[in-house]
């Protein structure tokens, strides 16, 4: 069972570094901030996963209030790139 928690983490790194290339190099804002909120969602799993693997279930009560703060985090810009007009 280690192998596929040792895997799961491994597969979630290289597309973690996808989503960080594809933040770096997105055509438009919002290319850029769905691929950060994609990274997000792929950190809270990162770390709940860690966590099992660890033997540290409270582990898992850090990553939802890291799911929490990556949600309000991407209203708000989002809020924020309409109301500036910043995707032009």
């Amino acid at each position: 069972m280690i192998h596929v928690y040792g895997a799961a983490l491994l597969a979630l790194l290289v597309s973690m570094f996808l989503f960080l290339g594809r933040a770096a190099l997105g055509p438009t804002v919002y290319d850029r901030l769905l691929a950060t909120n994609a990274f997000g969602t792929k950190t809270v799993i990162f770390v709940a996963l860690l966590g099992f693997f660890a033997g540290r279930p409270e582990f898992l009560d850090m990553a939802l209030v890291y799911a929490l703060i990556n949600f309000v985090t991407t209203v708000a810009v989002l809020k924020l790139v309409q109301e500036a007009r910043l995707d032009r």
